[in-house]
């Protein structure tokens, strides 16, 4: 099995306090991320606004090695935006547990399944093709996020997102969750970590053992909180502690290290 990288660098990465990348940063990043070998970037949340969009069209516009991603709800005018700025790869994400769909968004899970069954079709529509995220799929009833998923698939989606999005996982659990829903989940599954507990690259590396194929990393774990999984912690452990491989280019990464630590003002 060889490991894919989606990198949310420019997305779930500049989500860090106090960060705001420039259009400029961000092309630069972009093109380093597809040199070093990333099966997909994240790039951005077109629906955002102007400046934001502007930065993306620009990314988008290089035409890159690898598929150029935009972030956005189950929403029409969030795929509006996207589609404007020219992507033909579109992620759409929802939240799946009940903390966050019923006691935080007052909505129920029927709700939910029919803004998905709106939203892939109308993407598609436009010739975009899906990846859909499950929020907070950690704290979720799996038998729901196996639910999700075949509707998912069932429309055209791709893969979906487990999204560990409160960093309240540990390495054994995630293992034991990644082998049961990968064995029943009708589409590849992107693990998708949070470090609140330290645990992020951890996990993902269970994760992989467990037979998940996608993970979803920042350059030097930036985020939000306490950031994510690390790009080069995941590929270097890879290297040095398992039998797995990835496309990734150890040897170019230092210099994305060192332009993304720039960006920051680190």
């Amino acid at each position: 099995m060889s490991v894919r990288f989606v990198d949310t660098t420019l997305r779930d990465g500049e989500q860090q306090a106090g960060l705001a990348f420039s259009a400029a940063d961000k092309l630069r990043i972009a093109h380093l991320l597809a040199g070093a070998g990333v099966a997909a970037i994240e790039a951005g949340t077109p629906i955002m606004g102007a400046a934001e969009q502007e930065a993306l069209r620009g990314i988008v516009q290089q035409r890159l090695s690898c598929p150029v991603v935009a972030w956005n709800r189950a929403r029409k005018e969030d795929i509006d935006a996207s589609v404007a700025c020219g992507f033909e790869w579109v992620h759409i994400s929802v939240p799946v547990s009940d903390y966050h769909l019923v006691k935080k968004m007052r909505r129920s899970r029927s709700w939910l399944l029919g803004q998905l069954a709106q939203s892939i079709p109308y993407a598609k529509s436009w010739g975009c093709r899906v990846t859909v995220g499950a929020e907070d799929a950690s704290r979720a009833d799996p038998h729901f996020f196996l639910e999700v998923a075949r509707l998912a698939a069932g429309l055209g989606a791709e893969r979906i997102r487990y999204a560990d999005t409160v960093g309240c996982l540990e390495p054994f659990g995630v293992y034991e969750k990644m082998k049961t829903l990968g064995e029943y989940c009708p589409l590849p599954i992107e693990f998708h970590g949070h470090n609140d507990f330290g645990l992020a690259v951890a996990n993902t590396l269970a994760a992989i053992e467990a037979g998940i194929e996608w993970v979803s990393v920042t350059v030097g774990g930036i985020g939000e909180r306490a950031g994510n999984a690390s790009l080069e912690g995941v590929q270097e452990a890879l290297t040095l502690a398992t039998a797995q491989k990835s496309s990734m280019k150890a040897d170019l990464l230092p210099a994305l290290r060192g332009e993304v630590q720039l960006a920051c003002g680190s």
